[in-house]
This record gives structure tokens, C-alpha cells and sequence, in this order.
């Protein structure tokens, strides 16, 4: 197969993921729900609520969804392609990852309720497929509690729902239990905390293979701006058939193409599970929860996730991770502009802990341990023009980002 040269970008679209029928900052639901109590801490990652199954007053509960998104039709592709039924256990990592990353946001570290939700189209999704989600859940569960992390699977509910379900559905919903005292409610962020990313991408000590940092987040963008317009038209159960047509299954290459400067193909670094931070996270919250003042974990919304922390706090990252050769895969093929990418996507770290300086080098060297790369990214300052209510919730709140294309701003 024969491909369009790697530095010639097409034509970008002004905002190609707003156009897949996807939204990268969620504006309609933040506006949707803009009324509702936000819980205990408003400035916190997850909601928290009073705990109204014991009444214990010095306690909070968290109960928090989230799934694999559009990756399970990329999992199915791949699949019908290659036969290959295991890439369904990365689906049930993903789910359950992106469930616990969000509440390590809040200082909850277990022990956790896990309970499962899997929705599949049964004449194109056969059981064994089933199967591996649900293995692929056991043996995530296992990994936990070796970080000491206790995950307790309470069942769930598979349905088949092909009227409603393409291919495939993955979600968790994951259920916490924590003292108010050990709650990190993201608003003490202050002018001169240092902003410290974990790395998407590697090996870390952890993992079996080399994860191209991809996560859950930005999948719907990734696959077609990557993949041939062959899979399209193959299996159009896999894709929105209202999505424009120059939208869809737009890429040079095939799913067992290489990743230029990794040892994975395109198919595996799009199916790379989302990596757990657990390792990391587990030990610092334990030890140094005084010294964090915010945990922001980058998923939707990419690098501007932290706007969500503190108040009147202007957020500097001036060194940032190099893009991981997937995201920059992906911006060469489309020549979508950087600021577009640094929303949709994490471009190198989807785990941030701002606090105290003194944290550094205690996280570099958790790091080191475990084989995660550790960068200080940025820094606080105090936002100018503090009345303004730009920005989530209205806290006057900036982000800078020093990308590859210069210097963006966020709000506009």
C-alpha cells in the first residue's frame, strides 16, 4: 500500500473533532448540568457527596462513570481484521482505568466497588468477546490490589442492544468511600506551585509493552484521521453514517503499518491501554497529601483539563513532553492546528500534581522506580484581569501552553 508522504498534511477542517459529532470540552453537558449542586467540593476533580449510607459526618462518598468510548469500535475493527479476540481485554483496562485515575483525583485510593456495563450489538459481537472484557476485568482487578489498591467487582449488566449499540459498549461505574480530612478538593492552588506531568507513553515497569500514550480520550479523531478509507467502507457498522465523508476513515494507513520510532504497529499504539498511574499515585497520597494542592487527571479537554482547579490561577506549562510519535502522527497527516490538538488529546502526560515545589523530586524518583517519566511541565502564576468570568465555573482561571507551533492561550 502505497501512502501520501508523511510530511504532507491534507487540508486541515476547522475543527475536526466538533465535526465527528464529538466535543472535546463537553460545553452542552457543563451547560446542562451548570445548575446542579456540585457536591461537597466544588473545585474538586469528581463530585463528592455527604455519605448518606452510614451518616457518618466526617465521611464523603464518590460514585463515578466513565468507559472505554468509541476505542471498543476500534477494538471490533480490529478484531474483524485479525481474528485476534484479546485486544478486548484492553477495553476492560481502559474502563476501569479511566474510573480510578479520576478518583485518585480526589485522594480516594480505595477500596473500590466496581460494577460493570456492556452493551453490544449480539449479531455482530459473538460471546467470546464477552468473555475477554470480563477476564480482561479479573485480571485488572488482580493488578490493583498488587498496588495495594483494593477493587471489589460487585457484577454488572450486559445487554444486547443492537437497536441502539453499533458494536460495542464498555463502562464502569465505580463507587468510593473516603474521610473528608483526606479529600484533595483542588482549590488550594496558589501562585509559585510547580505543575508536575506523569508521561502517557513508554514502557512503564508495570506494563508488558510500550504504550503509545493514547488513553481513552481523542479515540474517534485518532482512528479516522490515522486509518484507510478501505475499514470505512468494510465495516460502516464502526462510524456515525452522518459524519461528512472527508471525515471519516480519512488516513494514509493500514492498521498493521509501523508507528515511525516505536515497536508498535498503528493498530496496536491506537489500542494501547490506558495506563494506570496507581503505582505513583497510591504512595503519594499516603505520604505527602499535604504538599498537593490539585490532581487533574488530562482527559477531556487534553491540556486544558486543569482549568477546572483553583481560582484566578494562570497556569504556565512551558515544558512540556516532546509529542509522543502517535499524536504526532496525527497532526502531520492532517496539519490540524496545535491548539486543536493539545485539547483533544493529553500530547504526552495525562496525570498532573501541582503543589508544592518540595514534591518534585519525591515524584522523580517515584518515577524512576516504576519507569514513568517525570517532568516539572509548568507552573502558577496569578491570572491577570482576576474578574473576568472566563473559563469553568467562572474562576477567571488561564492556561498557556508552550506547543510546538507556539505559544496558545485558553479561554480565547
Amino acid at each position: 500500500m502505497s501512502h501520501p508522504p508523511f510530511d504532507s498534511p491534507s487540508k486541515p477542517a476547522p475543527d475536526r473533532y466538533a465535526g465527528r459529532g464529538v466535543s472535546a470540552q463537553k460545553e452542552e453537558v457543563h451547560a446542562a448540568i451548570s445548575t446542579e449542586d456540585p457536591g461537597l467540593y466544588p473545585f474538586a476533580f469528581t463530585k463528592l457527596v455527604a455519605d448518606s449510607l452510614t451518616g457518618d459526618p466526617d465521611y464523603c462518598l464518590a460514585v463515578h462513570a466513565d468507559g472505554a468510548g468509541t476505542k471498543s469500535a476500534l477494538a471490533y475493527l480490529y478484531f474483524r481484521e485479525t481474528g485476534d479476540t484479546s485486544v478486548f481485554k484492553g477495553l476492560a483496562q481502559d474502563s476501569l482505568v479511566m474510573n480510578t485515575d479520576d478518583l485518585f483525583c480526589v485522594g480516594a485510593a480505595g477500596p473500590f466497588l466496581l460494577s460493570n456495563t456492556i452493551g453490544r450489538n449480539k449479531r455482530l459481537v459473538p460471546g467470546e468477546v464477552i468473555r475477554e472484557i470480563i477476564t480482561g476485568y479479573a485480571e485488572q482487578v488482580n493488578r490493583f490490589k498488587g498496588w495495594g489498591v483494593e477493587v471489589v467487582a460487585t457484577g454488572g449488566e450486559t445487554a444486547d442492544v443492537g437497536d441502539v449499540v453499533r458494536t460495542l459498549l464498555v463502562d464502569s461505574t465505580l463507587t468510593a468511600r473516603l474521610p473528608r480530612n483526606r479529600v484533595v478538593a483542588n482549590d488550594r492552588v496558589k501562585p509559585g506551585d510547580v505543575i508536575i506531568g506523569l508521561a502517557s507513553f513508554g514502557q512503564a515497569a508495570y506494563e508488558d509493552v510500550y504504550n503509545s500514550g493514547i488513553g481513552s480520550n481523542g479515540l474517534t479523531s485518532a482512528r479516522h484521521d490515522l486509518l484507510v478509507s478501505r475499514y470505512g467502507q468494510t465495516y460502516p457498522e464502526t462510524f456515525e453514517p452522518g459524519m461528512p465523508p472527508h471525515l471519516s476513515y480519512c488516513g494514509p494507513f493500514g492498521l498493521q503499518d509501523p508507528l515511525e520510532s516505536t515497536p508498535l504497529t498503528i493498530g496496536q499504539a491506537l489500542l494501547s491501554p490506558t495506563r494506570s498511574y496507581g503505582p505513583l499515585i497510591i504512595p503519594l497520597l499516603a505520604g505527602y497529601r499535604d504538599q498537593i494542592n490539585a490532581l487533574v487527571h488530562c482527559t477531556g479537554g487534553g491540556q486544558t483539563k486543569c482549568l477546572r482547579a483553583g481560582q484566578a490561577i494562570h497556569y504556565i506549562k512551558d515544558n512540556l513532553f516532546e509529542p509522543p510519535p502517535l499524536f504526532a502522527a496525527i497532526q502531520r497527516v492532517t496539519g490540524t492546528p496545535w491548539r486543536e490538538m493539545y485539547q483533544v488529546f493529553n500530547m504526552g502526560h495525562r496525570m498532573e500534581i501541582i503543589g508544592e515545589p518540595s514534591l518534585l523530586p519525591v515524584v522523580k524518583e517515584l518515577g524512576q522506580q516504576f519507569g514513568v517519566d517525570v517532568r516539572q511541565v509548568g507552573v502558577c502564576r496569578a491570572a491577570q484581569n482576576q474578574d473576568r468570568q472566563d473559563g469553568i465555573q467562572g474562576q477567571g482561571n488561564r492556561v498557556s501552553l508552550h506547543t510546538p507551533g507556539g505559544v496558545e492561550h485558553y479561554p480565547a
